[in-house]
């Protein structure tokens, strides 16, 4: 599911777990992705990377198949510094499916999710590329 994202295989994305409308996703630690090399924390925009796959993840687990999509919008709310040499996690769940937009809200954290990094929420548009649309019915 992210061997088509190019710039998630370059940051080392991986696949943890997925189900019906949920995917959780790791971004190993590398020294390649550090933003401030005196604190050697991960740079925010990785997060973002992270959180943002997750939650495409999500939404194509949610519609049964991997389709185009777009994202629309995504909010991010920095909670605080990931930890250096830790790897982090994101869990993004598509809570809602429309015809055309698909709703997902995700966080990313260590090893506990009540203590989050980072949250996220999102709209995703699908059949971005012009795909005709599948025979799976969206919710209204």
């Amino acid at each position: 599911m992210l061997d088509h994202v190019p710039h998630a295989k370059a940051v080392g994305l991986a696949i943890v777990s997925v189900e019906k409308g949920v995917a959780v996703v790791k971004l190993p630690y590398d020294e390649k992705l550090v933003g401030n090399p005196d604190t050697g924390v991960v740079h925010g925009g990785v997060i973002t990377t992270l959180l943002d796959n997750c939650c495409g993840i999500a939404v194509g687990m949610a519609l049964g198949e991997m389709r185009p999509i777009a994202t629309l919008d995504l909010r991010i709310d920095y909670m605080k510094p990931a930890t250096p040499k830790l790897e982090i996690l994101a869990r993004a769940e598509c809570y809602k499916v429309t015809a055309n937009i698909a709703f997902v809200r995700a966080s990313a954290y260590h090893a506990d999710a009540s203590d989050p990094i980072a949250t996220a929420v999102g709209a995703f548009m699908l059949d971005a590329a012009g795909h005709p649309k599948s025979k799976s019915k969206a919710t209204s």
